[in-house]
């Protein structure tokens, strides 16, 4: 009788969970305890959501040394696939890209018909690749197998956009705005497709909001950084250095490794003048995340400063890591021809992009080639690409000044003096400091065609400066 009584009273206070005597006070409404870092890097993964990269690390070794134990978690291994990728894309270290295809393969091979986690991890590879003929088939099966799963279109709408396929890519994020997606988290990365989408059709407004709500709606530091950027970079295409560059320091403040914002605040503090904090900026973005065009922009940015040996040993760095890219399978020729119709072989830089056209028709790729072939003396050609480019018919509906400063100075060469006039002046509307290199020409072009560039944007102090 008396161990009944003990056991009632047991059972009154607590309850037992593993073998562990857990004691439940009456009234206690604390709130449950806050995820750990592999709960966190789960849920940012299964939702398209970036994670932080402790998060991530945490993670791939949580599963890994699942794996070990269970190779047949054909789940485990789309999870630790995709995990790769982000980190592979965190860090630009293109050889977490191989362990990810190896990982996604095993958990495809595991269950191959209907398994949307390793279709969608694929998919999200072959971006990050820029291989975008693979991510559109990975993200096309993962929408077939899932229709109404949110998570698999993110992917897809990004492949058709690296195809220069806008009219698929709008299709999709319609489709995609239809499905449910519950939290936070998902709706945010819903927007965020949204206004990418709006900013290739030229709504730059409502880009700007939809980016906007994003960041707003997003409660993960990784994933409000990764908005955030996203906001700074369109406020950068805008010709607006200063709000660029607090929307760049804000991301920061919600997520110190995020690498990109940091090169995004070089770019903007160059343009208002702040050369030296441009310069350590840049450099702090090349020691963590060392992208071929991070080392482009600071090339460039040295080499209007009169350093050139400091320029040459950035194009020294892109080339490196444009090879080290190469043996892990990512696609840089869009980056490196730009570079070499600038700064290298104007012929070799035709050939690689006329190769990425026929893999990639987008209006980048239209805009890199038209400007390789003027540098090779090819402006008849070089035209019909630099049209396609700023073409809204076409689906050059994005006002990028760099494409219209292609286009005036292509036409400028033709002898097409009042288009040259019109486009090159545009360039400088759109924004009066989006190249330390290329302003100066584009001003000094309008002069001699009788018509001075505008001048610097309100707030970009500085920013138009001869150097």
């Amino acid at each position: 009788m008396q161990s009944v009584r003990v056991l009632a009273g047991a059972v009154v206070g607590c309850f037992v969970l593993g073998g562990v005597l857990v004691v439940m006070p009456d009234g206690d409404r604390r709130p449950p305890p806050s995820p750990g870092p592999v709960a966190r890097a789960v849920t940012a993964v299964g939702s398209g959501a970036p994670a932080s990269l402790p998060d991530l690390v945490a993670l791939i070794g949580d599963r890994e040394a699942h794996l070990r134990a269970h190779p047949g978690d054909v789940r485990s291994w789309a999870e630790l696939g995709t995990a790769y990728v982000e980190r592979g894309e965190r860090t630009a270290e293109p050889r977490y890209f191989p362990k990810a295809d190896a990982a996604l393969r095993t958990s495809l091979k595991g269950r191959p018909k209907g398994n949307t986690e390793a279709f969608r991890g694929l998919a999200a590879l072959a971006d990050a690749r820029h291989d975008f003929r693979a991510a559109r088939g990975w993200g096309e099966a993962a929408v077939a197998a899932s229709p109404k799963r949110w998570t698999a279109y993110p992917a897809l709408i990004d492949a058709y956009r690296g195809l220069g396929d806008y009219k698929n890519a709008r299709r999709t994020l319609a489709q995609l705005m239809e499905l449910p997606s519950g939290s936070r988290a998902s709706r945010a990365q819903v927007l965020v497709r949204a206004g990418l989408v709006y900013r290739d059709r030229g709504w730059r407004e409502d880009s700007a909001a939809t980016l906007s709500d994003a960041a707003a709606l997003a409660s993960a530091p990784a994933e409000q950084a990764d908005c955030l950027v996203r906001v700074g970079e369109l406020a950068w295409e805008r010709g607006e250095p200063a709000e660029s560059l607090r929307a760049f320091e804000a991301a920061l403040r919600a997520d110190p490794g995020e690498h990109a914002a940091r090169a995004g605040q070089g770019r903007a503090l160059a343009a208002l003048g702040r050369d030296s904090e441009a310069l350590l900026a840049y450099q702090s973005a090349l020691a963590k995340q060392p992208l071929p065009r991070y080392a482009l922009e600071l090339g460039e940015l040295y080499e209007s400063l009169g350093l050139d040996g400091a320029a040459r040993a950035q194009y020294d760095v892109l080339r490196a890591r444009v090879r080290e890219g190469n043996a892990a399978g990512v696609n840089e020729e869009l980056v490196l021809g730009l570079f070499e119709a600038d700064h290298g072989n104007a012929g070799s830089a035709v050939r690689r992009l006329r190769a990425e056209w026929a893999r990639h028709p987008s209006v980048a790729v239209a805009d890199a080639l038209g400007w390789a072939l003027h540098r090779d003396g090819k402006d008849k050609e070089a035209i019909e690409f630099a049209t396609r480019a700023t073409d809204r018919v076409r689906g050059g509906g994005a006002r990028i000044a760099l494409y219209s400063f292609h286009r005036g100075m292509i036409e400028r060469r033709l002898g097409k003096d009042s288009a040259a006039r019109r486009h090159l002046g545009e360039a400088l509307r759109i924004s009066p400091v989006f190249s330390p290199l290329l302003v100066p020409v584009a001003s000094r072009t309008l002069e001699e065609l009788g018509e001075p560039g505008p001048g610097p944007a309100p707030g970009a102090e500085g920013a138009g400066r001869q150097r």
